[in-house]
């Protein structure tokens, strides 16, 4: 038992090595000041603040002159890191299957009037709980989620938005691109069960799912409330009167019960938080596409775009809250119960991406420095995705296991005594500065 335990720790050790060669790697210009910057912002006793901040941690052995020229004038491979973060293992769902979550988070920039690429986000529950528009980055992020009693992601990739981009253009490009390195990395092989990809309201998942139809994938998003559906066309029957055939069948609207029907599945799990949870499935629905907005420039004939509408109700919700139902829209048809459970669990598990944007922001210090250029800002987020994967590397490194006995990288400089957070520091070489103690339970 010892001796699997010591081989699972070596080869720990041997993946987040290989992470940090490679990270250290993609650093193309002022490497040795961008990567001293990372661990300082690891490795700092407190919430990131200010960046001049970071150039006082004795991790960053430069002054504060050359940590901003680093990040206003350094370089670093965008596309090696991105092979890069995808190479190393990725949580995975309880059947095996690569669940990814897409969402956009905003580096708010109101008081930076000059600072160019600005464009308005929209926040929500911004100051007395309001949804208001504020200029600055807003970035669509893909992560993949784990599973168990954890809220830990994987970032694998990040795109700041343009002012006047088609956001579901950007993100069917960024989700096309993250699957193909993913094959391309063996993380999906033919026979693999196919990726799940989950977004909020904010996206047309039907259209996800046909401009994506020709990759492994399963588009998964919340629909609103108010929603109308059609059903399939139904059998063609000879009118006397003439004229032309329906080309849709009637309809299913959200908010009218009577226009439900019978299901075509029907769960009911037992649940610690929100007890009973009840899910209704519903095949073969399809919204009515016309002419406009995301179709204008659509030449051909309109698609039919057929999935699974899934509909959740809970008993209680752990604030007290009155709870609403929740309405799903799947991109496959012919579910079972299974695939029903399935689905509504892994878009709860959508939410530990917002765990994510809010360690990165309030512990890291993503959105804290007041950098001027948006290219700036893109390093400082590639830094702190290389970061969210350092910590969260394999399970015995990143939990703490291995560190016990202070055991450091060899061919790096040693670090300072202090604990990284949230878990044990990782250092490269072997210094008698180097050991650590456990962080205290």
């Amino acid at each position: 038992m010892s001796l699997l335990h010591d081989a699972a720790r070596a080869e720990s050790l041997t993946v987040l090595s290989r992470f940090r060669t490679e990270f250290y790697a993609c650093l193309t210009a002022r490497k040795d000041v961008l990567f001293e910057l990372a661990d300082a912002a690891l490795c700092a006793d407190g919430p990131v603040k200010t960046l001049v901040g970071l150039a006082l941690a004795p991790e960053h052995r430069r002054g504060h002159g050359a940590l901003y020229a680093g990040l206003n004038h350094g370089r670093m491979d965008v596309t090696r890191l991105r092979r890069a973060l995808v190479s190393v293992p990725l949580p995975r769902a309880a059947d095996g299957r690569l669940v990814l979550a897409v969402d956009v988070s905003p580096w708010l920039r109101p008081d930076a009037d000059t600072a160019p690429g600005r464009c308005f986000c929209h926040t929500y529950g911004y100051g007395e709980n309001k949804h208001l528009m504020i200029p600055g980055w807003p970035y669509s992020i893909v992560a993949a989620l784990e599973t168990g009693r954890t809220s830990w992601t994987a970032v694998l990739d990040a795109i700041r938005l343009v002012p006047g981009a088609d956001v579901a253009a950007v993100t069917t490009a960024q989700i096309r691109e993250v699957i193909e390195r993913l094959i391309t990395a063996g993380q999906w092989a033919t026979g693999d069960p196919d990726i799940l990809i989950v977004v909020d309201a904010g996206y047309d998942a039907p259209r996800l799912a046909h401009l994506l139809a020709d990759l492994p994938v399963e588009i998964l998003g919340r629909t609103r409330s108010d929603r109308v559906m059609r059903r399939p066309t139904p059998p063609r029957v000879r009118d006397p009167k003439g004229g032309r055939p329906p080309k849709h069948g009637s309809e299913f609207v959200f908010g009218q019960p009577d226009t439900w029907g019978e299901e075509h599945v029907v769960t009911v799990t037992d649940t610690r938080l929100y007890g009973k949870a009840t899910a209704r499935a519903w095949d073969r629905l399809h919204p009515r596409l016309t002419r406009r907005a995301a179709w204008i420039d659509h030449t051909a004939e309109l698609p039919i775009i057929e999935g699974t509408v899934i509909r959740l109700e809970v008993s209680h919700l752990p604030s007290g809250a009155e709870p609403k139902p929740l309405w799903l829209w799947w991109s496959k048809t012919g579910a079972t119960a299974a695939d029903i459970d399935r689905c509504w669990q892994a878009f709860l598990r959508r939410f530990d991406v917002e765990h994510t944007f809010r360690m990165m922001k309030q512990t890291l210090g993503w959105t804290a420095p007041k950098l001027r250029s948006p290219e700036a800002a893109d390093r400082w987020t590639w830094i702190h995705i290389g970061q969210c994967r350092e910590v969260k590397g394999p399970e015995a490194v990143s939990r703490g296991a291995w560190n016990a006995a202070g055991l450091c990288y060899p061919g790096d400089r040693p670090r300072s005594s202090r604990k990284q957070r949230p878990y044990d520091p990782v250092c490269h070489g072997r210094h008698q500065r180097c050991v650590r103690r456990r962080p205290s339970r």
